[in-house]
């Protein structure tokens, strides 16, 4: 059964604020809409309320939609297999026809000034408020026009978004426009031969110009604190099926890094812009996403002031109602008063969480 976001569930009020309270269910999708119609959130069959889950967002291409790029690239599958909630937005349709994201001032919001970031801040939030979502493991995937998109979700809320993975996208031609509060990890897929998104930067006019796949990402190892001296000892990958033997070379952005960042290129050598995909491509781009999630130690950090405290209401809101007795350590020892649940009751815990993160 569908659920709309719009149903009212009873849930308890407790001293600190409202406690978590959720409609998602195994196996059942969520229906969201905020205005611009719905987003359908898939829910995997090994989902568990209060149990913390990845939530991974898709976004499409310029002239593309959510559906469109979800058959491309094929992630429900995984999904399921890796269980993360899942979904593939759509942006607005321009004067044009094409749908679109306002990502960098280069791509693609080429007729108005859509608040395309706070709408999607927004959709996050909103599963967060219907879902168990793990606060630490928020990611973006976009191609074209949807990798400028998640380069500049990365820009405006590094609290929320732990990696993304772009192919054929780029982060904004002057890093002084993107002023990250934190770092996050990100993955830039590039073809050497994209015609649309050229790997080495270029200019859709005088003014409107993009950075190539190297600058891009050794901006953000910049961002994210890492030597700018990439590790290339990873094996090549095959990532594009029309290309004979392992075309994709890896360098990693590792060394010196804040803890909740990295940066990482993998460049498919003859590639274009929408690459021939490999049977590997989704399965290898998921399994980056969920082995760079954010420290738990600074995951509670939500006004960005280095340290965990009180004023990070919501990191003490999002750990209250988990389950105890499931294999979570921080969970089990956090129920100071045996009931079976954490809540404000526990203030040890609470007071346990607070400190410098590092």
């Amino acid at each position: 059964m569908l659920r709309d976001h719009r149903i009212v569930h009873a849930c308890a009020a407790v001293a600190l604020g409202l406690w978590m309270c959720t409609s998602a269910q195994a196996g059942d999708d969520l229906v969201i809409d905020l205005g611009r119609g719905p987003v359908t959130i898939h829910v995997p069959p090994s989902y568990e309320p209060g149990v913390p889950t990845p939530l991974v967002l898709l976004l499409h291409g310029y002239c593309s939609n959510g559906s469109a790029q979800e058959a491309y690239m094929q992630f429900m599958p995984l999904a399921d297999e890796h269980g993360f909630l899942y979904a593939h937005p759509d942006g607005l349709i321009d004067f044009i026809g094409c749908r679109y994201w306002n990502g960098t001032d280069a791509c693609c919001d080429f007729f108005g000034n859509t608040n395309d970031s706070g709408y999607l801040q927004a959709l996050i939030d909103e599963v967060k408020a219907q879902a168990s979502v793990d606060d630490r493991r928020v990611f973006l995937i976009g191609h074209s026009n949807g990798g400028f998109m998640s380069y500049r979700m990365a820009c405006d809320h590094p609290d929320t978004i732990a990696a993304i993975a772009s192919l054929a996208g780029a982060t904004f031609i002057e890093a002084d426009d993107c002023s990250p509060a934190a770092p996050v990890h990100t993955l830039q897929i590039h073809g050497t031969l994209d015609l649309t998104i050229l790997y080495n930067g270029g200019c859709f006019a005088p003014d409107v110009c993009y950075p190539g796949a190297i600058e891009t990402t050794e901006q953000w190892a910049d961002f994210d604190g890492c030597l700018l001296d990439p590790d290339t000892s990873s094996p090549p990958l095959d990532l594009d099926a029309g290309i004979p033997g392992d075309e994709t070379f890896v360098w990693q952005y590792s060394n010196g890094c804040d803890p909740n960042g990295s940066a990482e290129l993998w460049t498919i050598v003859g590639g274009a812009h929408s690459p021939n995909l490999s049977s590997d491509f989704s399965s290898l781009v998921i399994e980056f996403l969920l082995a760079h999630p954010k420290s738990d130690e600074c995951a509670g950090d939500a006004n960005g002031d280095g340290t965990v405290d009180p004023l990070d209401s919501g990191y003490v809101l999002a750990r209250f109602g988990c389950l105890v007795g499931v294999g979570d350590p921080d969970c089990d020892s956090a129920d100071q008063n045996g009931d079976g649940s954490v809540d404000p009751l526990d203030s040890g815990f609470v007071l346990a969480r607070f400190g410098e993160c590092p």
